[in-house]
């Protein structure tokens, strides 16, 4: 029972902080999560959903999916909205957010976004129906279940298909979760997250992808990926990456067609976490809505 406590708690503990924002693998096609001022870059109205089964096998280990809409609205102005549903444990936490989008042209070509996120964290914590052998312990005497305000921002530079460079914080507000009898638990951590990539033409059919993302929360561990992309044909991408004292990855997309992506991604972890669990899992589909008028059916490479 002690050891059920201990993990119980490990697992308040890491979802108030370390797991606050999910991580992902397939970050570069999932950046509108990240950084609102990605909303409209893309040129198209674009539709993305994706789902993360983090650790398979450990009980209670997180679980994250994610629906993104983002269209520009005129020539510099970008709208999305963005829905985070994340679980670990007993804890659940949806966030819901709008972003908007604001971009200046920098040169013939390239383009400079400032965006700003606005939304609601809702924080569900169900310790009040667990068994604890000291029921006078107020921390597991009740569940939470409230909702708190959010904002965020960032900076997004890129030349369309070419190259970007990402900088966000989509969380900058301090919130408390849990308060019991003045002692304050789990109380919201500033991220930042950098992340940039290129697109390097090898031919006219074979082109090579490199992407570096970088996570950083206070008071923990700086999170670093590195990933490395083959796109072939304008049809598959394969790719590999690793993530710092966690995991070497496995990815592959399919374009189905000029407007539609699929890829799954598969995380084998090397952390002391291998000896509970030897893996995570994640999908994702992207759709966009092209304007034929205005947008080239050629394929997205971010």
């Amino acid at each position: 029972m002690r050891k059920v406590h201990l993990i119980i708690l490990l697992l308040v503990g890491f979802a108030a902080t370390a797991q606050q924002d999910p991580q992902y693998t397939q970050y570069m096609y999932n950046m509108n999560i990240i950084n609102p001022a990605y909303a409209g870059s893309s040129g198209t109205t674009s539709i993305g959903a994706l789902y993360r089964s983090q650790w398979v096998g450990l009980e209670g280990s997180p679980s994250t999916g994610t629906l993104t809409i983002h269209s520009p609205v005129g020539n510099r102005v970008g709208l999305g909205l963005s829905l985070i549903s994340d679980e670990i444990g007993p804890v659940e936490e949806t966030n819901a957010y709008a972003d908007f989008s604001y971009t200046i042209p920098t040169g013939e070509t390239t383009k400079l976004a400032f965006g700003l996120k606005a939304g609601a964290t809702f924080h569900k914590i169900g310790t009040g129906e667990l068994v604890v052998t000291d029921p006078g312990d107020g921390f597991f005497a009740q569940n939470v279940d409230e909702v708190t305000p959010n904002i965020g921002a960032g900076v997004y530079f890129y030349k369309p298909n070419k190259y970007y460079i990402s900088a966000s914080l989509p969380n900058m507000l301090n919130s408390v979760h849990i308060d019991v009898n003045g002692n304050k638990f789990g109380s919201e951590t500033k991220h930042f997250f950098g992340a940039a990539g290129y697109v390097f033409d090898l031919s006219e059919n074979f082109k090579l992808k490199p992407h570096t993302f970088v996570k950083y929360a206070v008071n923990a561990p700086v999170s670093f990926d590195a990933n490395l992309n083959l796109f072939m044909y304008d049809l598959v991408e394969i790719g590999a990456g690793y993530r710092l004292d966690d995991s070497f990855s496995g990815m592959v997309n399919f374009m189905i067609s000029p407007n539609l992506r699929i890829g799954y991604a598969y995380d084998s972890i090397q952390s002391d976490l291998n000896v509970v669990t030897s893996s995570s899992h994640e999908i994702f589909i992207n759709f966009d809505i092209f304007v034929p008028s205005k947008v080239s059916r050629s394929p997205r490479y971010f």
